[in-house]
């Protein structure tokens, strides 16, 4: 089995793509364009990588690919318009953004400031003032500034998330590390590149800098690791803290309530909250949406109602002097209260990461009109009650609440913290599903719980998974005063992760002054990493549990994505050279069997070795063979009539094609077997007819040069021994052969059922349909799925922890994943599989 070897940059696997200059031979140069440029751009095979190394190679210009040409021909897909929606959906939109959205943050008040005092006892009301201007300017400056104004613009096409900024930056720059990028990727409509500006000299130096260095690529992989990690990690805390605070509320309502028996209750919400998961973000979030808007007014008028009775003189809290005085007087225990005041912020990163169908504008407006007026009137109604209840800061907020409205308000603030930790929860399955489609976490079951939205995903072993840590994190700690520590680590890491990110949008894609993006960075991080500084004084008192979690996650995703990197280049490597299936001819040395088989690899270009597995292993081959290449690219959604692309593989009686089938890391893959069948077939015969029409379009134009051309492709499309089928089926021969080759090269008993000759029709259009016919038959005698199960063992030579991560943790980990068999869908009826182990 030949070898051919990737081109490799700085020692490493680098893609090869056809927009690049390219090497010929000196004599083809001379007579103008190579052999297979002759051909039409549909019929050019992926032998034209292959180079010949015994005569002088040349660079010439930039070469065009047939995939370039394909998808240029494809119309363009309609945006999805949020301004079509009318008065009535509009206000369902704003119910369901509140309930998926807002959740998180609007439960904030439960907690903040139990945590704040329980760090930094109250001394005196001036802190009362200055804890107090701590939590109006963070919830200004993190949710507001940074968040609603800033960071919710970089989504993709309306998806947020750490992957989905990933995604971003690796569609306007190489820095995927597996290569299987192509041009062609860029013809999706959904990629809406950005048009040049006064600062694309500075991003194409950046896109540069980060294409060529292998050390930035892996850095900026493992950023987006830390960060999704976190927002996980944020799905384990998130239900604990919310609930757990909102059951407290016990306590207060009657008197010596135990705290064993608020654990208790706690994880019976917990088990209520993640067994209803699985109804759906769409139909749960409308359902609870108007319960969060009566959160929202219960919190803006228990705020109204404690300024006006208590102390309206709180409002001079918006004067930020009163944050100078409050570290002046308790420096160190101001300092280990930020960790408690960032917990008012939390959620932040939810509205980004839940984006989900919503629109930027519709998350912008209700974020500023209503959850945001009413979280201030909330902090500020509790620090009114505390002016004069000073002794009272240990659950304060539902101290404050007129005891004759208690017992309602009590039953709305736990609605709100289950509505609260499904935000999280959904954020969780969006940043899965996306690392899973951009290969950095195992396959697992997802099912769509809405046929309108796609973003509406339930994942039940992730489902139960933050269970279990929720009910261990819930009943270790038992207070939530331990739990917020652990809550603003998981937090703050998402948050720096997401301002890295950005910057890196700012730059690379918005293309905007380097000023304002150096302020951004600068004050946004600092501001972060000031935080972070508390929370980290606290890892001791039970935060470095979450720390833990967080980095199981991050080895899981680092270490699939690090086998997947490495199968993929060794099936490069081990690719088969196309020589070996030109000598072995149309028949590939084997029997062709009626019927069509789907040879399903991850390679763009290149036979994969697990083709000479299947042709050694089996008696017999199908009559035409489609290598289909399930690919995900950086697009949230990929458009139906986008989805395949074609190429011919091998000369035209070899009935060999290649098939990218192109999905974007939101895209659903509901159709069946059949369906997904039906639509390829279809996308087959539309490639076969356009590629029909470009060589007579050719040969209309010259028919010198196309007297030529046809004599080159007639050596090269002619199959050995007649090109007929041992088993009777007819191979296709060229376009021009005449009626009288046709029929002989097939068998009396398939003449009846192909098309005969016609002196009316042109050699072209018999050829066309010839084919057409072919491929009709091969479809009616059966499709049949060839899987190739490849495994990766670390080479005997490789060091010990190549060893131990590929032999133990990678292996231990796809064989607990989702098989491709479980994800396509397909009856063990239609199913063959060839097992193949790589040596990395």
């Amino acid at each position: 089995m030949a070898e051919e070897g990737p081109e490799r940059e700085n020692g490493r696997l680098a893609s090869m793509d056809s927009i690049e200059s390219r090497w010929v031979f000196q004599d083809e140069e001379n007579s103008g364009d190579d052999e297979s440029d002759d051909l039409p751009l549909g019929m050019r095979s992926d032998s034209e990588d292959e180079d010949n190394g015994e005569q002088r190679l040349i660079r010439t210009g930039p070469r065009i690919d047939s995939f370039d040409v394909e998808a240029l021909e494809i119309p363009g897909a309609q945006r999805h318009d949020y301004e079509d929606f009318t008065v009535g959906r509009k206000i369902i939109l704003i119910f369901q953004t509140l309930g998926v959205v807002f959740g998180d943050v609007g439960t904030s008040p439960l907690y903040t400031f139990d945590i704040m005092f329980n760090k930094a006892p109250i001394q005196g009301r001036e802190d009362i003032l200055g804890a107090l201007s701590l939590v109006l300017y963070t919830l200004i400056l993190i949710p507001l500034i940074k968040y609603v104004l800033v960071v919710l613009w970089a989504n993709d096409d309306g998806e947020g998330g750490t992957f989905a900024l990933y995604s971003l930056i690796c569609r306007h720059a190489k820095v995927s590390l597996l290569p299987n990028q192509l041009p062609s990727d860029a013809r999706i409509s959904s990629f809406r590149l950005k048009v040049p500006s006064p600062e694309l000299e500075r991003s194409l130096k950046i896109k540069e800098r980060l294409e060529n260095s292998f050390t930035l690529k892996k850095l900026l992989l493992m950023l987006v690791l830390f960060g999704t990690s976190m927002v996980i990690a944020d799905g384990v805390v998130t239900p604990a803290m919310s609930v757990m605070s909102a059951v407290s509320g016990l306590k207060v309502g009657i008197a010596g309530f135990p705290q064993d028996k608020v654990v208790m209750i706690s994880v019976a919400c917990l088990l209520v909250l993640f067994s209803i998961q699985r109804f759906g973000t769409s139909k749960v979030g409308l359902a609870v949406g108007p319960a969060l808007f009566v959160w929202f007014c219960c919190l803006a008028g228990i705020g109204i109602y404690n300024l006006l009775k208590h102390d309206t003189s709180v409002l001079r809290a918006f004067n930020p002097i009163h944050i100078y005085y409050y570290f002046r007087r308790n420096s160190t225990q101001a300092w280990v209260a930020l960790g408690g005041c960032l917990l008012c912020a939390t959620g932040s990163e939810a509205m980004f990461a839940d984006l989900c169908y919503f629109s930027v504008n519709s998350v912008q407006l209700t974020f500023v009109f209503l959850v945001l007026p009413c979280l201030l009137l909330g902090y500020l109604g509790q620090a009114a009650y505390l002016m004069v209840h000073v002794e009272q800061a240990e659950q304060v907020f539902f101290s404050s609440i007129p005891g004759e409205v208690f017992w309602p308000v009590f039953f709305i603030a736990n609605v709100a913290a289950l509505i609260a930790s499904r935000a999280m929860t959904t954020a969780t399955f969006s940043c899965e599903k996306q690392s899973t489609a951009l290969g950095c976490f195992p396959r697992l079951k997802i099912i769509h719980t809405s046929r309108k939205f796609m973003g509406q995903i339930y994942i039940p072993v992730m489902n139960w998974f933050l269970l279990v840590f929720c009910l261990v994190l819930v009943t270790t700690f038992g207070s939530i005063y331990e739990i917020g520590n652990a809550y603003g680590i998981a937090e703050l890491g998402v948050m720096m992760a997401t301002t890295i990110l950005v910057t890196i949008v700012m730059l690379l894609i918005w293309q905007i002054n380097i000023i304002t993006v150096l302020i951004f960075l600068f004050f946004f991080l600092g501001l972060e990493l000031l935080f972070f500084s508390s929370v980290l004084g606290s890892v001791g008192d039970g935060s470095w549990v979450l720390l833990a979690f967080g980095a199981v996650v991050f080895m899981i995703m680092f270490i699939w994505n690090y086998g997947s990197k490495l199968k993929y280049e060794t099936e490069v490597k081990q690719k088969l050279s196309m020589d070996l299936l030109m000598k072995l001819g149309s028949n590939l040395g084997t029997i062709r069997a009626p019927g069509i088989g789907l040879v399903y690899n991850e390679l763009v270009k290149g036979i994969p070795a697990i083709f000479g597995h299947f042709i050694t292993t089996l008696p017999a081959i199908h009559s035409m063979i489609i290598f289909v290449c399930i690919k995900y690219v950086p697009v949230p959604v990929v458009p139906q009539n986008e989805r395949f692309l074609f190429r011919r593989v091998c000369p035209k009686n070899y009935h060999i094609f290649r098939c990218i089938a192109r999905y974007g890391y939101k895209d659903v893959r509901k159709e069946n077997h059949q369906t997904f069948e039906q639509l390829l077939i279809e996308s087959l015969e539309k490639f076969v007819r356009r590629e029909a029409q470009e060589r007579s379009l050719e040969s209309d134009e010259d028919g010198e040069s196309d007297f030529e051309s046809d004599n080159s492709c007639s050596r090269l499309l002619l199959g050995p021994n007649g090109s007929a089928y041992s088993l009777g089926t007819p191979l296709l021969v060229e376009y021009r052969s005449t009626g009288k080759e046709i029929m002989e090269a097939s068998t009396s008993s398939d003449v009846g059922d192909l098309p005969t000759s016609d002196s009316g029709i042109s050699d072209a259009e018999q050829g066309l349909e010839w084919e057409l016919s072919f491929i009709h038959k091969a479809k009616e005698s059966g499709v049949v799925y060839l899987l190739g199960h490849g495994d990766i063992r670390a080479r005997k030579d490789s060091w010990f922890f190549k060893k131990l991560v590929i032999n133990y943790f990678y292996a231990f980990l796809r064989k607990n994943c989702r098989r491709g068999i479980a994800t396509l869908n397909v009856p063990h009826t239609n199913l063959m599989q060839v097992g193949m182990t790589y040596m990395v």
